[in-house]
């Protein structure tokens, strides 16, 4: 397919070993919605590179064709099938299952500056998410002297089903992982291609919030991904989750449809409605989630907490933290009672259980988040990793509680008032804070410097951390009861 360009028109160049692509230089704020700090004079940006060929459905992402002439890397590409998909948490105009692209912001096209690199995933429960939220521009990163590299990853159906008659045709007899095969790909592609714009390809970063930080964290946990990454950046990981076993997801795959032939010839549009099958209302709290990363013996061997207790990951120099407030958010919609709820989640010590958690939303931060980041400090710090750990705990000029799961990831992004938000001098003060301490760590390994208060390494024993709060300072053992007796109850049952 050949992609010809109008001579007239100008634009930043990338020459990769797949084509030559053309971008938009940028000397606004990324997006143009005028949402920054000023101008961002310098700044390259390529949208929609595909890293894989077009997807196909349920099958492993295939490496991409290359092309002649200059690729057009002006637009967005499509986002995932998925709901719901609202406008203000994407930049594309479609949805398509052809949707394996990223988008890059660097400030600099010149493959001897050999920049850090970060690699960004999307949150979104693995069932939505998108590439081009415009929370998550890279404008700010490469004013700062990164590139940016933002990863689409199939999600809900298409990327996360397993059914019997795709084990059956697998040559590994595995399905249900496409959405982290996809991952995988985005970073191969990264280290491949990355200095033609501008990037050092020894000097990756990986980071994501949530689904995208627990995908990260099952990598590390994957053969397959050995050599993707260099360091991790982990913002409330759903890690230490227990995982479903090929049976158990093969078994609960039959109920989107029988026919795996049939089910690949509706259109998306059908195949989407079928999504609540396989989604409960409520989730439990200790039992695996099916439409979601599996423990399928070839992409994921072992659960993390398994294979984090054995050694069996890439121990690399990581940071992680979750927010202060993880759970309310996410149960909000619940209409459950909590004594019902702990006594079915953690039947075995109900007692303990009714006294760690004082609601429904602490069992669930807890159980869902708190206890995967503290997990993963744990194994990186005891495998000699430079580790880091920090809890979000600022609330908004305009809000009485919080913060909620997500709400770091505009701060991080150096966008505190994306969207109308509420920010003051605070917000933005911390917001260059934290991105400098992310950049900071993605070019050397080590997030400190100033305005920080010094960030020691993270030791279990000390179990300490940083607060970015009102103020930036120590904090130590965050909440250490529940989370020792999570530890307790999910080792022994």
């Amino acid at each position: 397919m050949s992609h010809h360009h109008d001579p007239r028109s100008s634009g930043p160049l990338a020459r990769t070993a797949l084509g030559v692509l053309r971008g938009v230089q940028l000397d606004g704020d990324g997006d143009g919605a005028g949402h920054g700090h000023g101008p961002r004079i310098g700044v390259a940006h390529f949208r929609g590179v595909p890293f894989a060929a077009p997807a196909r459905r349920w099958r492993p992402p295939e490496p991409p064709r290359s092309w002649a002439g200059e690729r057009d890397a002006t637009r967005w590409a499509p986002d995932c099938p998925q709901r719901p998909w609202e406008g203000d948490a994407t930049r594309a105009t479609a949805l398509a299952e052809d949707c394996l692209t990223l988008n890059i912001w660097t400030p600099s096209c010149d493959p001897a500056a050999r920049l850090p690199v970060l690699v960004w995933f999307y949150g979104g429960s693995y069932l939505f998410g998108s590439a081009t939220d415009p929370r998550c521009d890279g404008a700010a990163f490469a004013a700062k002297g990164v590139v940016l590299v933002t990863a689409n990853y199939r999600v809900g159906l298409f990327g996360f089903l397993s059914h019997p008659q795709l084990s059956a045709e697998s040559p590994h007899g595995s399905s249900g992982n496409y959405g982290l095969l996809d991952s995988i790909a985005a970073l191969r592609w990264v280290r491949e291609h990355i200095e033609a714009f501008g990037g050092d390809a020894a000097n990756v970063t990986a980071f994501g919030v949530s689904a995208g930080a627990a995908s990260l964290s099952l990598l590390a946990c994957s053969p397959l991904a050995a050599g993707c990454f260099d360091k991790l950046i982990l913002q409330s990981p759903g890690a230490f989750r227990p995982l479903a076993s090929p049976a158990e997801s093969d078994e609960a795959g039959l109920a989107v449809g029988e026919d795996i032939a049939a089910l690949r010839a509706l259109p998306w549009t059908e195949l989407l409605d079928r999504t609540g099958r396989l989604v409960p209302k409520v989730r439990a709290l200790t039992a695996p989630r099916v439409l979601r990363p599996i423990r399928d013996g070839w992409v994921i061997p072992l659960d993390e907490r398994d294979a984090y207790a054995c050694g069996r990951f890439h121990a690399v120099p990581t940071l992680v933290g979750t927010n202060a407030d993880e759970g309310t958010k996410l149960t909000a919609g619940w209409s459950v009672e909590r004594e019902g709820l702990l006594r079915a989640d953690f039947a075995h010590d109900p007692v303990r259980a009714l006294a760690s958690f004082p609601t429904v939303a602490d069992a669930f931060g807890d159980s869902q988040f708190n206890l995967g980041a503290r997990g993963v400090a744990r194994a990186m710090a005891a495998a000699g990793q430079p580790t880091w750990r920090y809890v979000f705990t600022r609330r908004r000029p305009d809000r009485s509680d919080g913060p909620d799961h997500g709400d770091e990831v505009p701060y991080v992004f150096g966008r505190p008032g994306h969207g109308g938000l509420a920010a003051d001098e605070r917000d933005r003060s911390l917001a260059e804070a934290m991105q400098d301490a992310w950049i900071r760590f993605a070019s050397g390994g080590d997030p400190n410097g100033a305005p920080l208060v010094p960030w020691p390494r993270y030791d279990p024993a000390g179990d300490a951390h940083l607060d970015f709060g009102d103020d930036i300072r120590i904090g130590t053992a965050w909440r250490r009861e529940p989370l020792d007796f999570l530890d307790d109850y999910l080792g022994t049952h």
